[in-house]
Order: structure tokens, then sequence, then C-alpha cells
């Protein structure tokens, strides 16, 4: 006898421009893949509640997100994220508003982001033609740069007489928790390294707080190989030595630009997939592409939705499904390979293409 399914309360918040689109290829994907996984003996399914958040709800309400947005939210399994951002709304008023909203509320501290080379993509990187290259950067997704500390003051002065001041905010306990999720992370994985990413040659507080706080907690995991590099020449690594790079642990900006390197290198941003997670489940995490809301091309079904799946993976496995979110990362690599690509990696495959042909490679 069939166990009854279980099922998963996902909160979409597509938002903004290609976001529309990514999450409801990712939506379309991701309710085939239940479907097919319903004979198993662990059936799932997934039960959708969409919210009308983001630069167009701002328009009209003056608001990214409902005064009860996140008392909403707190309650689902997930959220399904799109891209925030709209050239008519305030970049920071747009991802302060929502994004960063959700994350700083629901402390979504760890935020993890994948840079895996697909079959059939071509890179940039003269290097992944004949090496296998796949890592891991791990971003501190709570306080350092993105603390929202600081504030901008002296208007009075007149045109020219502002100051504003940005603080970055580091603590022990923050950076503490990333890096032993990080090495936790390398556990797991065939390369057991952890490189710390930092700045301390010019950052002298913050960031040497976060160089000794490695170097405590490394000593924990003598497993684990290590290594800390300042993050100009992380930069430099990850164009020129790729194969050495396991699990990247960085502060909030570090990471972040960081990551965008590397999926550049694996061929577009319109790939990388990424969580942002709350590893003790006191609040939902959240599972979004990397890609902005790219207004050049919204609405003309050219956005890759591969990020946006990607990222259904991530969800999966944080739910404790590894085998079905493998199944979701076979269904793209067999996409790619197949040739099915969209416009940024080179094909002509439109958006609605390349979801039928993920959900095609499920059924098969």
């Amino acid at each position: 006898m069939t166990a009854a399914p279980r099922t998963f309360r996902i909160a979409a918040i597509p938002a903004d421009g290609v976001g529309r689109e990514v999450v409801a290829a990712g939506r379309a994907v991701l309710d085939a893949l239940a479907e097919t996984s319903k004979p198993t003996a662990a059936p799932f399914a997934f039960a959708w509640e969409e919210f009308p958040w983001g630069c167009d709800f701002y328009e009209r309400t003056g608001k990214m997100i409902d005064d009860d947005g996140l008392e909403r939210l707190k309650d689902f399994d997930a959220i399904y994220f799109g891209a925030v951002g709209w050239p008519t709304v305030p970049d920071h008023i747009s991802l302060w508003g929502l994004r960063l909203k959700i994350c700083q509320n629901f402390d979504q501290w760890a935020n993890v982001r994948p840079v895996h080379f697909l079959p059939g993509v071509h890179s940039p990187l003269r290097k992944a033609d004949d090496t296998d290259l796949d890592w891991v950067v791990v971003r501190e997704n709570s306080e350092g740069e993105y603390a929202g500390l600081g504030g901008r003051n002296l208007g009075g002065r007149g045109p020219g007489g502002e100051v504003a001041v940005q603080s970055a905010l580091f603590t022990e306990v923050g950076c503490e928790r990333i890096m032993r999720f990080a090495f936790d992370l390398a556990r797991t994985r065939d390369r057991k390294k952890v490189s710390s990413v930092t700045k301390s040659n010019a950052q002298q507080y913050g960031m040497v707080l976060w160089d000794d706080v490695f170097k405590r907690v490394s000593a924990d995991y003598p497993d684990v190989e290590t290594e800390s590099v300042l993050v100009d020449a992380m930069s430099a690594k990850f164009v020129l030595h790729p194969e050495d790079l396991s699990v990247v642990v960085a502060s909030n900006l570090n990471a972040d630009i960081l990551s965008d390197l590397g999926s550049a290198l694996a061929g577009s941003l319109g790939l990388a997939a990424s969580a942002n997670l709350n590893p003790e489940r006191r609040f939902p995490s959240m599972f979004e592409p990397v890609h902005g809301s790219a207004p050049d091309i919204a609405g003309q079904g050219l956005a890759n939705p591969i990020g946006a799946v990607g990222s259904a993976a991530l969800m999966l496995e944080h739910f404790g499904l590894p085998e079905q979110a493998a199944r979701l990362n076979k269904a793209i690599e067999a996409t790619t390979a197949a040739g099915i690509l969209t416009r940024d990696v080179g094909g002509t495959s439109t958006t609605e293409d390349v979801t039928k042909a993920l959900i095609d490679a499920l059924k098969a």
C-alpha cells in the first residue's frame, strides 16, 4: 500500500521581471517531479501559495511587502523566490524592502551558492575544457557589509556637504556559525577543504576577527584542509586555479561578488542557484536563482530557468529528499547536454522550451 504523499507548503514570490517567468517554470518542473515520483515508496506533493509582492506592489501601495507579510510566511515549509528590482524603484528600496527583509528577519544566515559546470554549456574558462571543476561558495548572510548600519547626515550643509557612513558588522557568533557550516559541508565532499576569504590587510578590525575565528574553528576539524586567501587573490584564483577549490567561505559582500564571478565562469548567471538557509529551521528557508530581474528581457520568454530549477533542487535537499534533488540535477544536465539552451548560454531555446525539456527528462 502506497503511503499518503507528504505535502510541502511553499510560498512562491515571483516578484519582478524574469522572476515571474522562472518561478512559473520552476513550479511546473517541481510539480512534474512530484507527479512522476508518486509510485515510489515515499510520494510527495507541493501546495503552493503565491504572493504579489515586489516593485509593482510597491508602486500601488508604497510597500514592497504587506505589513503582516512576514507573519504570513513564517509557517511555510519554504519560500521560492524569483528576483527583485525594477527601474522605477530604487534598488536599495526594493532589495531592503523585500528580499533582505525576509533574509534578516528569518535569520537565513547561511547562503549556499554552488558553482557547477554543466555539459553542453561553453565556459569562458579554458581550463574547464579538460578539468573537472565544482565548488561551493558559502556566504555569511546575516551581517558583515550588509548589516544595514549607518546613515546619511549633514545634508543641511547644502550640495556637496552630505556625509554617508556605512558600517560592516562582524560578530564572533556570526563568523563561527558560518565557518562551522562550511566545514561540515566540506566533510561531505570528495575534496575536504575550506578556503576562507579575508581582507585583513586593509580591514584591521572586522576581518582580523574573521581570521581569528577561522583559526580557532579550524582546530576542531583536523581532517579538513584549510587556507586563508585575500579576496583580491581569491578573485584571481577563481580564474587561474579553480581546480584547487572545494568550499569557499566568505563575508556577505565578498561572497556575493565571488559567487557571481564563479557563475560567470560556469557560463552564465542564469545557471546559478542559491539557498538562503536558517539551518536551525526556526524559520522557513528561501531558495532563489542568483540572476536579477533582467528588465531588458522580461516578458519575452528568453529567461533561463536553470538557476531557478537548480535552486529547487537545493530546496529538495533541505527537505531531506536528496534522491529527488539528484533527479532534478540530472534532468538539468540532460537538457543542457542535448543543446537545449537559452540565449544567455549561446542557444536559441525559449524559457518554455527549456522547461518542457526538463519535464521530458524527468519523465524519461
